[in-house]
């Protein structure tokens, strides 16, 4: 079953060559993929070690499984582009991706690549002791930091892609940071952004906003609008918009140019 992750086999899917570009130094990086899920996870070089992949899978294998049960029993909350109310059986993950997606006012699976990339950052960090840690899947990235940390903007075929870096400083540890494009791969957006980046302390959060914004970035004249539309929602720690060769920036990080 397929239901908002990226796929693999899809035609339009683009491998994930921005990986190559990671910080070998300062994280140890493996890969888990299951089905849809493709994740780079990284460590601190003395925190790694060989068995936090397989805890990794185990963790991704159940969640989907809980995603896949939820789904057979209600099909809607697969296909909803817009907030959807949950059974009062439903799991955990399924009332935290509701409840992410109706704050932003979209469908609750475009929270999906966030509660993944948040779950198995939190399996590792609770069966590991590790200092730093990365996750990233397609974009949308769980971080826990004890040093600052500059990522680039990955914007697909915009003269501003992987230009544009975003600071975190060391000071927010654990923090969510999600990119949602109209241009670059197979997922769902209803806007002509490049590059839509959203911070949030939740990662699902930051997800469904990033979503959610670059649903209304129709042009690059409509970044100007759609960043005050960001300044209604507190959650938002910080939002840099790309599209074509405009870029626009809002929030509490500093942005840095990138060589």
């Amino acid at each position: 079953m397929s239901y908002g992750f990226e796929n693999m086999d899809n035609p339009k899917y683009q491998p994930r060559n921005y990986r190559q570009k990671f910080n070998n130094l300062r994280f140890t990086g493996f890969q888990v993929s299951y089905l849809e899920t493709d994740l780079w996870i990284g460590v601190d070089p003395g925190s790694y070690r060989e068995t936090m992949k397989r805890v990794t899978e185990s963790r991704i294998i159940e969640l989907r499984q809980t995603l896949d049960d939820y789904i057979a029993s209600d099909p809607g909350f697969a296909t909803s582009l817009t907030p959807f109310r949950p059974s009062k059986a439903a799991p955990p993950e399924v009332k935290e991706l509701t409840g992410a997606s109706s704050l932003a006012g979209i469908g609750p699976m475009a929270s999906v690549a966030g509660l993944f990339s948040r779950e198995a950052g939190k399996v590792i960090c609770e069966n590991f002791p590790v200092k730093e840690l990365v996750v990233e899947n397609g974009g949308d990235i769980f971080v826990l930091l004890k040093e600052e940390l500059v990522l680039s903007v990955f914007a697909g075929d915009s003269p501003l892609s992987e230009k544009v870096g975003m600071i975190i400083p060391a000071e927010m540890k654990e923090i969510g940071i999600c990119t949602s494009s109209g241009t670059v791969g197979p997922s769902l957006s209803f806007g002509q952004a490049d590059a839509v980046a959203v911070v949030c302390k939740d990662v699902l959060l930051a997800d469904a906003f990033a979503t959610a914004l670059g649903n209304k970035v129709k042009s690059p004249e409509s970044i100007h609008r759609v960043l005050e539309i960001s300044e209604k929602f507190p959650e938002i720690i910080a939002v840099v918009i790309i599209c074509e060769d405009k870029v626009g920036v809002r929030g509490e990080l500093e942005i840095k140019l990138l060589k």
